[in-house]
């Protein structure tokens, strides 16, 4: 639409421009006008006006982009990449009126049919990706747990202290400020806080019960790894950039500690 809004303006501009250099004679305001020669305009090739192939390249590169950022949210896996290019052609080159009764009739699976399929699709992606991370998690946290250094709570917390820090140490209901380091067992990272910004403040009876408990091993100034299992991180459901059944490993830092006051409850009597 803005497109099209700036077309129309240019026009106007173009149109206002050709009246006045036509105004070869006549006065205006009452004064004597001199002659002006009139520009001859260039006609316009409609060829011209087309996006060049670099932009086209461009956009077509780009929707590919967001394509593919859909496809890795959603773990979807291997797709066939030229069923998804046959799929474009063939809707581009499709007739009629998506309302019209016959109109998915011409396509090789019916688009009506999608969120049946797509759901299907990704429950079974995420059972069977659930299933190799639970194998793979098992795995890693009994090795895990002969490391030197290496400890472990009753819940199945793996931790290794770096710094024990001071003797201020956080409740359940405290207020913490960190920095920290969140990795996969891969070593990919998902996020991290580094030195050089701002501390990030929690409360933690809010965040995983990984945090919750890990946390109060340290002191304020104390540093240590934690070996999150999923049953204390984010289970069998998994978040954004983390799979179901995914230990997590933090590098953390405890900062300081606002310890919870427990509000007072006035006497109405």
């Amino acid at each position: 639409m803005k497109t099209i809004k700036m077309l129309a303006v240019a026009a106007l501009v173009l149109s206002t421009t050709a009246c006045n250099s036509n105004k070869v004679d006549g006065k205006a305001d009452g004064a004597d006008s001199t002659a002006v020669a009139t520009i001859p305009q260039k006609p316009v090739n409609a060829k011209d006006l087309l996006p060049s192939k670099a932009t086209v390249d461009s956009v077509s590169y780009l929707l590919g982009i967001q394509l593919g950022s859909m496809i890795k949210n959603y773990s979807m896996g291997d797709l066939n990449f030229n069923m998804i290019k046959k799929g474009a052609e063939d809707f581009v080159a499709s007739k009629g009126n998506p309302r019209d009764e016959d109109f998915t009739k011409q396509f090789k699976v019916n688009p009506e049919e999608m969120n049946r399929i797509m759901n299907d699709f990704i429950q079974k992606r995420s059972e069977y990706v659930g299933a190799i991370n639970k194998e793979k998690e098992q795995k890693f946290l009994d090795s895990n747990r002969k490391k030197a250094g290496v400890q472990e709570t009753e819940s199945g917390l793996q931790y290794i202290i770096a710094e024990a820090g001071s003797e201020v140490k956080p409740g359940s209901k405290d207020t913490v400020y960190v920095h920290y380091k969140l990795a996969l067992t891969d070593g990919t990272v998902i996020e991290e806080v580094t030195a050089e910004q701002d501390a990030v403040m929690l409360t933690l009876n809010r965040v995983i019960p990984g945090w919750t408990e890990g946390l109060q091993l340290l002191g304020e100034g104390g540093k240590a790894t934690l070996y999150v299992p999923s049953e204390l991180g984010y289970g069998e459901r998994g978040t954004s950039g983390i799979d179901p059944y995914s230990t997590l490993v933090f590098d953390i830092q405890l900062d300081s500690v606002k310890h919870f006051v427990e509000p007072v409850v006035e006497d109405k009597k």
